[in-house]
């Protein structure tokens, strides 16, 4: 089993939620985080006034999958997700060696 972890931009969550629909996948978690990368921090407009923001928006998505399909949902993740921008996030594939589920003995 695997455990995809994916920071996105948020206005593309659901592109890549409809784009997952498809695969094979145990179980997804959805958070928003802040966080910043090579950017560093920004610069917006807001309501005609310019602001800084230490911590950029995004969302995290945490999928659980079987080994074989993991490539083939980050390769459909990257598709929808890629802008071609600075700050468009990361993707990490890690190994699960165990899973226990609540309840069961």
């Amino acid at each position: 089993m695997k455990q995809i972890l994916a920071v996105i931009k948020p206005y593309l969550v659901e592109k890549v939620i409809a784009e997952l629909a498809g695969f094979p996948i145990e179980e997804i978690a959805i958070r928003e985080v802040k966080g910043f990368g090579r950017q560093k921090n920004y610069l917006d407009l807001y309501l005609e006034n310019e602001y800084s923001g230490a911590f950029i928006p995004k969302v995290e998505l945490s999928i659980w999958c079987s080994d074989q399909d993991a490539e083939s949902i980050v390769d459909a993740m990257v598709k929808v997700s890629r802008t071609g921008r600075m700050g468009d996030g990361k993707i990490l594939i890690m190994p699960v060696f165990e899973q226990r589920i609540v309840g069961e003995k």
